[in-house]
């Protein structure tokens, strides 16, 4: 592992919010390697302080990979109202800012085969934002 991932993986279990916030922006690159996976996950369902979920999740969008993608649309399967409220902040901030960014649609349209129920059903529920956000 580089020194960086492992410096952001020791940041993501901070008692801080804003070194968390900071690990998942530093993490959502390393998206697919599984300990960061792990993290960014914990991060994404962050109990203490949703500013950490909303970075998270504008992170994994602006990465707008298909493993970063998948982990918020795991993430919004387990979510709470609140957290899934800022979840959806933190991809709408991407939607609208990103000048033509990341595909999170077309993204979401791979995951809808997802072998796992609640990552399908996650996704679905990220595509009928970016839909909204089309209209």
């Amino acid at each position: 592992m580089t020194s960086g991932l492992v410096a952001a993986l020791a940041e993501a279990k901070a008692s801080s919010w804003t070194q968390r916030a900071c690990a998942g922006r530093a993490l959502a690159s390393f998206a697919e390697v599984p300990e960061a996976a792990e993290a960014l996950v914990g991060l994404l369902l962050d109990v203490e302080d949703t500013a950490v979920t909303r970075e998270t999740a504008e992170a994994l969008a602006q990465v707008g990979t298909l493993a970063a993608v998948r982990l918020i649309a795991h993430a919004v399967a387990e979510a709470d109202d609140k957290q899934a409220d800022w979840l959806q902040t933190g991809v709408h901030d991407v939607l609208v800012d990103s000048g033509g960014g990341p595909d999170i649609a077309a993204v979401c349209g791979e995951l809808a085969g997802d072998p796992e129920e609640p990552v399908r059903r996650g996704a679905a529920d990220i595509s009928a934002w970016a839909d909204a956000i089309r209209r």
